[in-house]
């Protein structure tokens, strides 16, 4: 079954980010306002006569609107997700036209804390009001309009995407038809948000922060943004994927009893860590944290997630994976679980997959599947 389809996929190819600017004001639900913003994104496949066959993907913490294709002259410039979205691919662009967008707050060319502040002309800095997942969800409808798109046939996304994803069936629920919500949660647990504490305490605390004016200063803080990175990373794998991985391995083959690099892991996590320093911004890594903390669907229902859920209207697809510790099956389940009671349509698979949380960026033969099988049944 789909043994044609699977065998013409491809990619999307080379493609190029597209910039909308809004000049009317959006408010935010900390009771802030942003005056005027720009949005970064890309389009995958065309938009029909009909305009229904729209799919929105919504990217997690340190993703982007660069969800697909390469970039002209770069090397290893594939969207994170390519291997999911392209002609003959689970989110075929053939059928469906994708679009990808980089968040409010973000460091990928949308408004954020790099950004200039027209009232100062200075960066933004730590001056940037605080955004939420309903936040991003408004701007995205707001987008969603300038394109001519009234209604999503899914919306799509892993982790915070995931969140974005239930949101947007909760704050626009004639506007969505399906949503998939992978390797996500309702809400952070403590642990969760006791995680992205100490990732924050790691920047706020580096001497180059300056109060997050480091624009003005020239520097980066860089060593507090590698740490934070460390940290989020170890909770992204399963320990079986990094003790296959690394187990035990020394570098010098033998104890050198010193605390520089010893460990494969200790140098695999030093390298992601110093890498993400060198292209994220560690404004946008606190903002990010703090809309993954805050977002409780049920907050306003005194904890009632059935209840909460009732408003929703579209059709799901809940995926997680047994190995994901950060973002457990539980938690998944406790979604199913409300939309189910709340006389819902929603399917449900747990993918035994052993790369724990980053399991929904790989191209696992069961979880694509899943997707594949789902998302061909979806009319537009």
């Amino acid at each position: 079954m789909h043994a044609q389809t699977q065998c013409a996929a491809e990619s999307v190819g080379v493609v190029e980010p597209q910039r909308a600017h809004f000049d009317a004001p959006l408010a935010l639900k900390s009771g802030g306002t942003l005056p005027a913003y720009d949005l970064v994104y890309e389009t995958y496949g065309t938009l029909n006569a009909a305009r229904n066959n729209a799919v929105l993907v919504c990217h997690a913490l340190s993703g982007s609107h660069h969800v697909a294709g390469t970039y002209a002259g770069k090397k290893n410039s594939e969207g994170w997700w390519d291997n999911l979205v392209g002609p003959g691919k689970p989110l075929d662009t053939r059928k469906f036209f994708v679009i990808g967008v980089n968040n409010l707050g973000g460091c990928y060319g949308s408004t954020g804390p790099n950004s200039i502040n027209p009232a100062t002309g200075k960066p933004w800095g730590a001056d940037f009001p605080f955004v939420t997942v309903e936040d991003w969800v408004d701007a995205q409808a707001r987008l969603a309009d300038r394109l001519g798109i009234q209604r999503f046939a899914a919306v799509v996304g892993g982790s915070l995407g995931g969140m974005q994803a239930l949101s947007w069936t909760l704050q626009y629920p004639d506007r969505v038809a399906h949503a998939l919500v992978i390797a996500s949660a309702p809400k952070l647990t403590a642990q969760n948000i006791a995680f992205n504490e100490v990732a924050r305490q790691a920047i706020l605390k580096d001497p180059e922060f300056h109060g997050g004016h480091y624009y003005e200063h020239g520097v980066v803080p860089t060593r507090g943004l590698a740490l934070a990175r460390m940290v989020g990373h170890i909770t992204y794998l399963s320990d079986d994927s990094m003790d296959q991985k690394f187990g035990r391995s020394l570098r010098h083959d033998k104890p050198v009893f010193s605390y520089d690099v010893e460990f494969e892991i200790e140098s695999y996590l030093r390298y992601q860590g110093d890498k993400f320093a060198g292209y994220f911004d560690a404004n946008t890594y606190l903002l990010t944290t703090k809309a993954l903390d805050y977002y409780d669907p049920a907050f306003d229902y005194d904890g009632d997630l059935v209840a909460a859920l009732g408003r929703a209207k579209a059709d799901y697809l809940v995926v997680s994976f047994t190995t994901d510790w950060r973002f457990a099956p539980s938690r998944s389940r406790e979604i199913v679980y409300a939309l189910m009671h709340s006389d819902r349509r929603v399917s449900y698979a747990e993918i035994d997959c052993p790369a724990g949380h980053d399991s929904f960026l790989l191209d696992d033969a069961q979880y694509h599947a899943v997707l594949r099988a789902y998302i061909d049944n979806i009319e537009i």
